[in-house]
């Protein structure tokens, strides 16, 4: 069953292209895990500074195993450092 995983960042605007380099550096590791599916990032308009990305995965299984990767942990940390503040995450899976 595929999973739906919304990440939610919040960021200052004076560090979004930083943030931009991380993002793109972990998306580059991302797209070659075991169940990537596909994966959006969306800038939100009423409030600068949010950001989500949806990323879809075969199975919450395969979105754990990536999340506990020591690459993307390494790179992870470094966002949040950089951020302040930890990234959210929320697991959806599709109603039977």
């Amino acid at each position: 069953m595929t999973v739906k995983i919304l990440i939610k960042r919040k960021f200052p605007e004076n560090k979004a292209a930083q943030l931009e380099q991380m993002l793109i550096d972990l998306r580059r590791h991302t797209v070659n895990q075991p169940g990537y599916v596909s994966g959006e990032t969306l800038q939100r308009l009423d409030r600068p500074g949010e950001m989500l990305v949806i990323s879809t995965w075969a199975s919450a299984d395969q979105w754990r195993q990536w999340v506990l990767n020591p690459e993307r942990v390494r790179i992870q940390e470094k966002i949040d450092a950089l951020l302040g503040i930890p990234t959210e995450y929320e697991i959806y899976a599709h109603r039977k």
